[in-house]
């Protein structure tokens, strides 16, 4: 599996591509900026056949409708951020912004799903900064594209509405379980490692009671 991130809108958030073999993959989080997603989609030879949501906040769902319009894709996202995905545009209105509202999903993520777009990914279900967060967990590549969840030095704003601080603390419980050299693409800022950030997050060590 190759993995393409783009840096993205205003908020810089973190749009992955993730391209299988033979060439087919999905688009994840496409949060901003759909031309410049549409030309690294050409770049790097991808045929998209979904897009995938971690969770339905603005900033990662902003270029979902000209994305699926243009390239014809079913869009996947968990049922418990249907409510956050149909009020993206309110949502980013209060910080000034604008986001096309996003068309319908045609279908929902389910904890333990096992998803093959021309990739094997495993649908993780890690609540807590957004009601119906997701992860997307490659066993076999080792790699892990965590939302907003878990970043480098950093986890998830659990703040926001619909957030939950415990819930969060359970679901970066779970991601320790994870192999230790999984790489983690999260939403926003620099991909890392779960060793590293075990090491290192002041969040997770504290969470382990190291701190």
């Amino acid at each position: 599996m190759r993995i393409y991130s783009l840096r993205v809108g205003p908020l810089q958030e973190n749009t992955y591509l993730l391209v299988g073999e033979d060439g087919r993959g999905v688009v994840v989080d496409p949060g901003d900026e759909a031309g410049r997603i549409l030309s690294e989609i050409r770049r790097v030879g991808l045929r998209p056949e979904a897009i995938l949501l971690t969770h339905a906040h603005f900033d990662h769902v902003g270029a979902v409708a000209p994305l699926a319009e243009q390239l014809h894709l079913p869009i996947y996202l968990h049922p418990q951020d249907l409510e956050l995905y149909r009020h993206a545009p309110e949502a980013a209105a209060r910080w000034g912004l604008s986001v096309p509202r996003p068309p319908e999903p045609a279908g929902f993520l389910a904890e333990g799903q096992r998803l093959d777009f021309g990739l094997r990914l495993e649908v993780l279900f890690l609540p807590g900064h957004a009601p119906g967060h997701v992860g997307f967990y490659s066993a076999e590549s080792g790699n892990l594209v965590s939302g907003d969840v878990l970043f480098k030095g950093g986890i998830g704003r659990y703040d926001l509405p619909g957030a939950n601080v415990e819930e969060l603390a359970a679901s970066l419980r779970r991601l320790l379980q994870l192999p230790p050299k999984t790489t983690v693409w999260p939403g926003h800022g620099p991909a890392t490692t779960l060793e590293h950030e075990v090491r290192s997050n002041p969040y997770l060590l504290q969470l382990q009671g190291k701190e």
